[in-house]
């Protein structure tokens, strides 16, 4: 792996870093302006459409005829991004599975604190499984606070008795809005986008005045057990890197199968620079390959039950 795509990738993103006193709608502008400049692969299509009365932008790569759903659950700490923005990335992980991708647009904060995120993603998990798709035929994705989000959402959807994916896949998730992580403070200067400071200027704009620590708003703090496999990944240069660590151990605790896959010398969500850093492209193969992995086996355990019946 190239040391020079590594430190190029760091210069480009100490430029672009948001101003930390900057206000909620001038960090949307910038998202936006930064992610809609990167052009989508010829051969994604994004269509808009509604799932449990939720926006999404539905993901599908030319020539992959999907027998799966990945639900993927976009990043921006709860208050930035869309369902669209994240498309270029979660089309990456439809491809490496061979899924359909849906992206969710759930509400985001301050105008739709918590639980309105948590609400919108178990609304379109059971919608999905309302249109008849097996549990065992959908995959979790998500990225930073949108990984946060779909390790809530297996908690919640487990707590309410439905049926559970089967694998999730989390890249630099954001599980803990106390901010206790370590690496807060120890990986605070090589990391070239997010700091303590930024992270607390939007924390309460989600909680709005709830516990942080709270299961369904930092999963970290929650029971894991019963959850389906999953995999982590993270960088070591950024200061989320605890919330990784401790989330696996979290999950492994409770005898949940785990993989926890961190790529040294990379930043939070790495693999969205896929263009530009062999690292990025290797992690998503490996998810890919796990994710494929668990679906092949739901899919054979279908296929065993089936002729057991006739």
């Amino acid at each position: 792996m190239s040391t020079e795509q590594r430190e190029t990738l760091d210069a480009i993103l100490r430029r672009s870093a948001f101003p930390i006193d900057s206000d909620v709608e001038e960090q949307r502008r910038l998202l936006r302006d930064l992610l809609s400049a990167q052009p989508l692969p010829d051969d994604v299509t994004v269509t808009e459409g509604v799932l449990g009365g939720v926006p999404t932008a539905e993901i599908t790569v030319d020539g992959i005829e999907p027998r799966h759903v990945v639900l993927y659950f976009h990043g921006g700490v709860y208050v930035l991004g869309d369902a669209s923005l994240a498309a270029d990335l979660a089309s990456q992980v439809g491809r490496r599975t061979r899924a359909r991708v849906i992206s969710l647009d759930y509400r985001l904060a301050p105008e739709h604190p918590y639980p309105a995120a948590v609400d919108d993603a178990l609304a379109a998990y059971e919608a999905l499984l309302d249109e008849g798709i097996a549990a065992s035929s959908i995959v979790f994705a998500g990225e930073s606070a949108g990984g946060g989000l779909a390790v809530a959402t297996l908690v919640n959807a487990r707590d309410r008795g439905l049926p559970l994916p089967a694998a999730a896949f989390v890249m630099s998730p954001y599980v803990d809005l106390t901010l206790a992580g370590a690496t807060m403070e120890t990986k605070s200067e090589v990391d070239p986008l997010l700091s303590r400071e930024a992270l607390q200027a939007r924390v309460g704009d989600y909680t709005a005045g709830q516990d942080a620590a709270l299961g369904l708003i930092s999963p970290v703090f929650a029971d894991l057990s019963g959850l389906p496999p999953l995999i982590i990944q993270a960088g070591t240069h950024e200061v989320l890197l605890d919330d990784a660590l401790r989330l696996a151990g979290q999950a492994a605790g409770a005898d949940v199968e785990v993989t926890l896959d961190i790529t040294p010398g990379v930043p939070h969500v790495f693999q969205a620079y896929y263009p530009i850093l062999d690292e990025a492209a290797a992690a998503l193969d490996r998810a890919g390959l796990f994710l494929s992995a668990h679906l092949a086996a739901a899919d054979g355990a279908l296929e065993r039950a089936a002729r057991t019946a006739r």
